[in-house]
């Protein structure tokens, strides 16, 4: 299960958290237990500070729900993929999901390539050209399985209220690793998240 199976509790505190003020209740996330020189995980800050440029993307919009959210977001980065390479489009970055609004059940996404240029030809059928989000954001960095991100979502949400930032109403995985060729188990993803 995904996230909001938790929104089931995290992500969906997160969403709802993201819009209005934060209260506190503070939760660090937990110490790794291994060396840092064993584990690359630990020498990296919970949260980076960053700004996001926008950048122009070919995406797909889609929804679907939490128990197939992988193989669903896989699934639009496979016809983007497809595309991108039919076109000779040259990539700009790794590749994303836009979390434009979640649920107990499920969520509505952008999955998205960043492209160099944009097409020569506009793009045909349910594949769009458009900007990515762009301003202030913290970078939260997950390692581990795709089911397992509700920690990371939990530990974002507790972040958050323990520091009293405001987020938008939106947030962005950025695949380190690929999606397409991934089986989900071993991932690095940054968890991207627009302060207000």
């Amino acid at each position: 299960m995904l996230r909001l199976a938790s929104c089931t509790a995290a992500v969906c505190v997160m969403m709802l958290a993201l819009g209005g003020p934060q209260t506190g209740f503070a939760q660090t996330p937990p110490a790794p237990s291994a060396p840092a020189a064993a584990n690359p995980a630990a020498a990296e800050a919970f949260a980076e500070d960053t700004t996001l440029t926008a950048k122009t993307i070919v995406y797909v919009k889609g929804s679907g729900v939490w128990d197939s959210a992988f193989e669903t977001i896989s699934g639009a980065f496979k016809k983007l993929k497809t595309y991108v390479d039919k076109e000779g489009l040259k990539t700009d970055g790794p590749q994303m999901t836009i979390f434009t609004s979640t649920d107990d059940t499920g969520f509505s996404y952008q999955a998205a390539v960043p492209i160099a240029e944009a097409p020569k030809s506009p793009p045909r059928g349910d594949i769009s050209v458009g900007k990515s989000p762009e301003g202030h954001a913290l970078k939260f960095v997950h390692h581990g399985s795709y089911d397992e991100l509700d920690n990371t979502y939990e530990a974002i949400t507790n972040y958050l209220d323990e520091k009293r930032l405001e987020a938008q109403d939106m947030f962005i995985e950025q695949y380190e690793t690929d999606p397409v060729t991934s089986d989900g188990k071993k991932l690095t993803v940054d968890v991207l998240v627009l302060l207000k």
